[in-house]
């Protein structure tokens, strides 16, 4: 794994631990589910990373609480060997249990919340990268909304530039009808990411609100 794929993942994890302790499991899971861009995540990655990130004191393992389960209620029956039996059915209850095997559960430190802050804000070449941009995006709430507005404005920027370049050799003679078809769908993609930022952008210009 690649320095900046690696950084992504560190803050991807940092980010969703922020709002729930969770297992390995859960954690790959919410990545997949909320986050496109780390849909393909392994635990080959997930785990080494959670390693590192628990090494520097970003994360720590917690143990959940298991509660015990309360002892079932026998019932006298009046006969000897009824309360030999119900003896034996309470002795069998308070007995301790096998140790089980609790899954190792995960939630951010002090020092992970600096973390993820520093990562969230220092990352330069996010607007310049579709997986960061859309990471950084699902955490955007965390962000000033300087730096909200300015990753905003940088994407743009970005798209602005690629949708330039597109046009130049968008009618190029010599393409077959899905060649052809595959770079219009790019450009029209980049436009409408383009109008979509527009409105992100004059969102954070009157004070936020929520779409």
């Amino acid at each position: 794994m690649s320095d900046r794929s690696t950084v992504m993942l560190e803050l991807a994890i940092l980010g969703v631990l922020k709002e729930q302790e969770l297992h390995g499991y859960e954690l790959k899971k919410r990545l997949t589910d909320a986050l496109g861009a780390f849909s393909s995540v392994s635990f080959g990655s997930l785990y080494p990373a959670l390693a590192r990130l628990e090494a520097a004191g970003a994360v720590r393992a917690v143990t959940p609480a298991v509660p015990e389960p309360p002892a079932p209620a026998v019932p006298m029956t009046g006969s000897i060997a009824g309360e030999a039996a119900a003896f034996r059915a309470r002795r069998a209850a308070t007995r301790p249990a096998r140790p089980s095997r609790t899954r190792k559960v995960y939630a951010i430190t002090e020092r992970g919340e600096a973390l993820f802050d520093e990562l969230l804000v220092t990352d330069s070449a996010s607007a310049d990268d579709d997986r960061a941009f859309n990471l950084k995006l699902a955490f955007c709430r965390y962000l000033p909304p300087d730096r909200r507005l300015g990753l905003f404005e940088q994407r743009r920027a970005l798209l602005v530039e690629r949708l330039a370049k597109a046009r130049t050799t968008r009618s190029r003679k010599g393409r077959d009808l899905y060649t052809q078809s595959l770079v219009d769908h790019g450009a029209e993609t980049t436009e409408r990411d383009i109008s979509w930022l527009d409105r992100l952008i004059a969102i954070e210009r009157q004070g936020g609100e929520t779409l």
